[in-house]
């Protein structure tokens, strides 16, 4: 018994740390500008063109742009919370999937980062209504 519960406590240690490391692969910023609704924060880690969909709208966008498009977002749906559903990834492309908590509804979110020289940048943003 008291082997089965250190082989036990050694896999809990495990799995904690392997997903402390894909944690670590997206910078908590995001998390916290889509939980808080700050565009320019989350700006700062767009690459130079991003695709954005965002609802019914789809379409590549320069950093800039992206950032306005996000920013009127935001203000008509304040966030009141983002919870991560699931992320992953592999080696330089992580994945975070989540829920974004507005007044009276929720949003499906998907973010696509890819780190480069260090730099981690969000490729591909998307913002979907959830059915509930």
């Amino acid at each position: 018994m008291e082997k089965h519960m250190k082989n036990n406590i050694l896999l809990l240690g495990l799995l904690f740390l392997l997903g402390s490391t894909a944690v670590a692969q997206i910078p908590e910023e995001i998390m916290f500008s889509m939980k808080t609704g700050n565009a320019s924060t989350l700006s700062r880690y767009f690459s130079q063109n991003v695709e954005l969909v965002v609802l019914d709208s789809e379409n590549v966008y320069s950093k800039a742009h992206a950032e306005k498009v996000m920013s009127d977002f935001f203000k008509k749906n304040p966030p009141q919370n983002f919870t991560i559903i699931h992320q992953g990834g592999k080696d330089d492309s992580h994945y975070v999937i989540g829920n974004l908590m507005v007044e009276k509804e929720r949003y499906r979110v998907y973010f696509m980062v890819k780190s480069q020289n260090g730099l981690s940048h969000i490729h591909q943003l998307r913002i979907e209504r959830q059915l509930q």
